[in-house]
């Protein structure tokens, strides 16, 4: 068996730019049996969880992958649509959005998940069967991350392996500091504001990372801290009114703090009443930001005193999102247009 693919007839009349949107993943169905295969392989993977395999492996197999499926399909079942997962609803929606605008540059857009469907290999070879002889990766997440953002690209990297005729590849690395995204973020806790009133405090949560991959000198607090300076700035918020935490601990060693629902409960607890809450780090809104921040800390701040959470949701597929993320798309095409 040839150890490279065969490749689609050549078509130099055809040659296009493709960029391909990545993002996490999601299962299929809020079930135990979809959840099971879907967090085999995003567990699995030796960026997720930096454990040696011999001592992950058991523990995978034999204790998270028995009990956690049905704990995490309770939970998706509270966030999904009629339509499916919000993750994928969000992102199809900004695929067609992003496909819209730069129509006229004549390139196409698909989106893919690290983890589940669509995969990044099919996606890619969709791209391939459409002519396109440049790919722009643009993984969505706006801090890099070894555990997200460069998992990305060791699957696309992992995927070509097998093929014969490579594409240029150009890659996204991170866009903490993008004027467009930072813009984005503050014209839609300005809209909230305007539309409930503004809190005593906002709450800027970023998904959590162990302190391990920090020590190791992985650059995710770092460019989430610059996020939140920007979007603090541009929302002309003093220090006192503003609180950046982290999200979604897994497991039991020590994580990047100070962790969101405790300093929520914190603030409940020291007199603030209003409180709003706003996860620049999901390009979408998804599990994280539904069920954990909305309703699951929701709770925690008002069982603790607080009388007013208010969850500002992701740019999902926002105008000014979709303007920016067009923007930062055109930048890093330079020379392929």
């Amino acid at each position: 068996m040839a150890r490279f693919r065969p490749e689609p007839a050549p078509t130099p009349d055809r040659a296009r730019t493709g960029v391909l949107l990545v993002n996490l993943g999601t299962p299929a169905a809020p079930t135990a049996a979809a959840l099971r295969p879907w967090l085999r392989q995003f567990l699995s993977d030796p960026r997720v969880v930096e454990l040696p395999r011999l001592l992950w492996w058991p523990i995978l197999n034999g204790v998270v992958l028995t009990v956690r499926p049905a704990k995490s399909a309770r939970k998706y079942a509270s966030i999904w649509t009629a339509d499916g997962s919000p993750l994928k609803v969000h992102g199809e929606r900004q695929t067609a959005a992003l496909a819209a605008t730069l129509a006229p540059d004549n390139i196409a857009v698909a989106l893919a998940m690290r983890y589940g469907a669509p995969a990044i290999a099919d996606t890619l070879a969709g791209l391939r069967a459409q002519g396109c002889t440049r790919i722009l990766v643009v993984p969505l997440y706006p801090q890099f991350a070894a555990s997200t953002t460069a998992s990305t690209l060791d699957e696309v990297t992992r995927v070509m392996q097998s093929w014969r005729n490579l594409p240029e590849l150009r890659f996204v690395r991170s866009f903490p500091d993008d004027t467009g995204y930072i813009a984005a973020l503050a014209a839609s806790v300005r809209e909230n504001w305007a539309n409930q009133g503004q809190g005593d405090c906002l709450v800027m949560s970023f998904h959590g990372q162990p302190n391990h991959s920090d020590e190791l000198g992985d650059p995710y607090r770092a460019e989430c801290l610059v996020t939140a300076r920007l979007l603090g700035e541009a929302l002309a918020l003093p220090p006192d009114r503003l609180k950046v935490t982290f999200q979604s601990r897994f497991g039991a060693s020590a994580w990047l703090q100070p962790y969101t629902l405790p300093t929520l409960e914190a603030l409940a607890a020291s007199g603030v009443k209003r409180v709003d809450v706003i996860c620049p780090g999901f390009a979408a809104d998804c599990l994280e930001t539904l069920e954990e921040i909305a309703m699951l800390c929701r709770d925690a701040f008002l069982a603790h005193g607080g009388e007013a959470f208010r969850y500002i949701p992701c740019l999902n597929e926002r105008p000014a999102w979709i303007a920016a993320l067009a923007a930062l798309v055109r930048k890093h095409l330079v020379g392929w247009l």
